[in-house]
């Protein structure tokens, strides 16, 4: 993995971080790189409520702003941007303010890497109009001074239409903060994906490959 100058992360919900890239921002973090993780929303959407309930839907936002809290803190991470955005409703966003913001975030921190959704291949239609928002924040600097852009994609046709990743961070030295991150998440992953970090635990070779490998596509302006 590269020594980056600052890394900026860019996406819409608790939890996006935890999954796909909890395991390269630890690394990068080890490694003496600050990292800014700027979620959009508080996930109040979110479809995990428990069953029997554990929280209302009016209480789900607090709940989730603490369990990033948690997540970032498993990580070493210290800058977090909560930015206020209502879950599902990122693609409705006035599309010139977001990028206005990126854009902002883009000239305080100066970061050498950029890491969003790639529009089109991230299944969710907040992940999608992140990842094009900050494809157009980026896209706007000029070409000898724009950061790279690492983009992750997880929809059924991505290899198909993008081939196979550029990137692939084998994270198993940080994977313990990675899984922390994970379950910091608990309103969402207890449930939903318990069985996958079981298979983990009893080391299941998918479940190994899924945890311990990070993938991006780099972006290509």
């Amino acid at each position: 993995m590269e020594n980056e100058r600052q890394v900026l992360v860019v996406f819409p919900h608790p939890d996006d971080e935890a999954f796909g890239v909890s395991g390269t921002i630890a690394t990068h973090i080890e490694n003496g790189t600050p990292v800014t993780y700027a979620c959009l929303t508080l996930g109040e959407m979110g479809r995990n409520m428990g069953n029997p309930p554990f929280t209302t839907r009016e209480g789900l936002p607090k709940i989730r702003k603490e369990e990033l809290k948690n997540a970032a803190s498993a990580l070493g991470l210290q800058d977090l941007r909560m930015l206020g955005f209502r879950d599902k409703t990122i693609e409705f966003e006035d599309e010139e303010k977001l990028v206005d913001l990126i854009t902002d975030l883009i000239e305080e921190l100066n970061p050498s890497l950029v890491i969003s959704f790639y529009p089109g291949y991230s299944v969710h239609p907040d992940h999608d109009a992140t990842g094009a928002v900050v494809v157009k924040a980026v896209g706007r600097i000029p070409a000898g001074q724009r950061p790279k852009l690492n983009c992750v994609a997880f929809s059924n046709n991505c290899i198909d239409e993008l081939g196979q990743p550029d990137i692939i961070h084998n994270i198993s030295p940080v994977v313990e903060k990675k899984l922390s991150a994970i379950r910091a998440h608990r309103s969402q992953t207890e449930q939903l994906f318990q069985s996958m970090l079981d298979r983990y635990e009893n080391q299941d070779p998918e479940a190994l490959a899924w945890v311990n490998n990070e993938r991006f596509w780099t972006y290509k302006f």
